[in-house]
């Protein structure tokens, strides 16, 4: 297989390359991968592995990424390539994120306006680089968002936050909203949980919203580990004090899977607790994930309810060109 050239890296002393892509900084020698497993030195080169290498393709709702202020009730077309630069216990997606020879040979194999041309076909609005991480895939992702563009797409990261400011710079070029993962607020957490570091993601969350992509964020709460009243509460605090009380917040509950099977699913009675902590802590826009609470969207000046939903539909009869139609109010978001 004919492997694609690698962006943002650069050579070390010999043949050793220093890969800039993410946070984790991998320093490779030739013929090792970075720790993602498909960022490879080939004689003093950067080349990614995955480029042509699509392992799902969906035409999702939006809401399902999720991102709730976003072209409400479109579709989004969904791909992803194998790869991740976490190591999450709690996966829900291991058997793709986790890198595997095997795993890469299985792939379809597709081209970028390939791509593009299926998110038409499915009447879709934009596409999300999700499932696993996007980072990981930028190559192929920066390549199909490119060709999107041109057919009046836009395009979506679902993606774990840790991207180099440089990147996310010149990502901010083609890529229009994130959904970004603060799977917790503790060094702890990310360290023992996802053998990464808190710090990274939290600078790519105030970069990504200062480059004027939209951003939502999302954080599964585990019983017992990230669910603590002061955890939701400095969550909040640093979401409101540190980037914006209007960027919402979806508080979503685990479920056992992954290397996390004997760990008791989180509870819609909490959920809801969190969501109201969060709300009390200055967020305007709080919502209870995959369980059954009330997920709806309500101005923040007037109160009234302006986009109702039921699982992945939804329905923005009460915002017109943004705004609330009862009292005028900008709707945080992008609405057409």
């Amino acid at each position: 297989m004919k492997y694609e050239k690698a962006r943002f890296w650069h050579k070390k002393l010999g043949s050793t390359v220093k890969c800039e892509l993410c946070s984790r900084e991998c320093v490779i020698k030739t013929g090792e991968t970075g720790f993602c497993g498909v960022r490879q030195n080939e004689q003093g080169e950067l080349k990614t592995l995955n480029y042509h290498c699509l392992c799902s393709a969906n035409s999702d709702k939006i809401e399902k990424k999720p991102l709730n202020h976003f072209l409400p009730s479109t579709s989004s077309f969904s791909i992803c390539a194998p790869g991740c630069n976490f190591r999450c216990k709690f996966c829900q997606n291991w058997q793709i994120s986790q890198i595997n020879q095997q795993l890469l040979e299985r792939t379809s194999k597709v081209c970028p306006e390939d791509i593009a041309e299926a998110a038409l076909k499915h009447n879709c609005k934009s596409i999300s680089y999700t499932y696993t991480e996007p980072t990981i895939f930028y190559e192929l992702a920066e390549d199909t968002a490119l060709a999107a563009k041109e057919k009046g797409l836009k395009n979506v990261f679902v993606t774990n936050g840790y991207m180099k400011p440089a990147v996310w710079e010149k990502a901010s070029e083609w890529l229009d909203a994130a959904n970004i993962d603060l799977k917790a607020n503790t060094e702890e957490f990310y360290r023992d949980f996802c053998s990464a570091a808190l710090a990274p993601v939290k600078e790519s969350i105030k970069t990504a919203y200062k480059l004027g992509i939209w951003i939502e964020l999302t954080t599964l709460l585990i019983p017992g580990l990230n669910d603590r009243d002061e955890e939701i509460r400095s969550t909040a605090e640093f979401i409101a004090g540190e980037v914006s009380e209007f960027v919402p917040l979806h508080l979503s509950a685990f479920y056992p899977c992954a290397e996390m099977r004997d760990t008791p699913a989180q509870t819609p009675q909490r959920i809801k607790e969190a969501c109201d902590i969060a709300r009390e802590a200055g967020l305007k826009y709080v919502y209870p994930g995959n369980v059954m609470l009330d997920a709806n969207t309500y101005c923040h000046n007037c109160g009234r309810l302006i986009i109702s939903r039921s699982g992945f539909s939804a329905d923005p009869d009460g915002v017109s060109n943004g705004k609330c139609e009862l009292c005028g109010a900008e709707i945080p978001g992008v609405f057409e």
